[in-house]
């Protein structure tokens, strides 16, 4: 079980919720909801790069971030195992940090690799998990490797001095997405490790893990995805309570790439599970 020292070594942060917004939108009528919604970054993000979400995600229910294994700091220590890189290993965190929360079966928003580990944690802990928002990541990534990855990677700085050096390599939404989650520019974790975690995803598939979500659940496709083609549009075709979104002239960040579109969608879905048939 987690104890207070060990979430702060994470990240883990309680953003409240929820919260009353008389914007253009109107007022979350009631405010009475309380389900827990976790945020859940993808491969070398942070749970700090939610941050233009965690606002209007407080209407809706309890927000909570917080960093994945290995994606903690710059002082992040190498994995002892192979083991400690397996998407089951992040689950069953996942699954721990839900048993801490203690507020009952929770929404999970994940980008990437967080979406991948937020059906992989519906499916092994079923009664944790309310619902999911699935966020361009498919099951089948087999035959793919990061050996391409290295030359970009030895082309980076030590340190990026500002977010504009970042947004110079990166563009501008990576750029400012990855400069969040750097430690004072520098990277927070390590990148063989961040490596070997999605070189696991070139040599299994997780499509009984998906086949196995009984929650609601809201797939987005970017139109630039990094996805196999097809995979997306066919989780909603296996799957009965999955609603399929592809969100035209956006890349693999949806949320920051297209952010209206993603929060009026998330939104939608959001507003509609307590109307959703059991």
């Amino acid at each position: 079980m987690f104890d207070s020292h060990a979430i702060g070594e994470i990240g883990f942060r309680d953003h409240g919720g929820p919260v009353i917004v008389d914007d253009a939108r109107g007022p979350l009528d009631g405010g009475t909801t309380t389900r827990p919604i976790v945020l859940l970054h993808g491969l070398m993000g942070r749970g700090r790069t939610w941050r233009r979400q965690v606002p209007w995600l407080r209407r809706y229910g309890r927000v909570f971030t917080y960093d994945a294994a290995f994606h903690t700091g710059a002082d992040v220590e190498e994995p002892d195992s192979a083991t400690e890189l397996a998407t089951e290993r992040f689950v069953a965190d996942l699954a721990e940090i839900l048993t801490w929360i203690d507020r009952g079966p929770a929404v999970l928003i994940g980008h990437s690799m967080g979406a991948l580990h937020a059906w992989c944690t519906a499916a092994a802990y079923p009664e944790l998990v309310a619902a999911l928002v699935v966020e361009d990541m498919a099951p089948d990534f087999r035959g793919r490797t990061t050996t391409n990855w290295t030359p970009w990677f030895e082309s980076w700085p030590e340190r990026f001095d500002s977010v504009d050096d970042a947004v110079a390599m990166f563009g501008p939404v990576a750029g400012r997405y990855f400069y969040e989650a750097f430690d004072d520019g520098r990277l927070h974790g390590r990148i063989p490790s961040w490596g070997a975690i999605a070189d696991e995803w070139g040599v299994r598939d997780f499509w009984s893990e998906w086949e196995e979500v009984a929650v609601p659940s809201l797939v987005i496709e970017a139109e630039y995805t990094v996805t196999p083609p097809g995979q997306m549009r066919r989780m909603c075709e296996v799957n009965e309570r999955a609603q399929y979104l592809r969100v035209e002239g956006a890349g693999h960040l949806v949320h920051d790439d297209a952010p209206h579109v993603y929060r009026g969608a998330v939104e939608a879905f959001l507003s509609g599970l307590d109307t959703c048939p059991e």
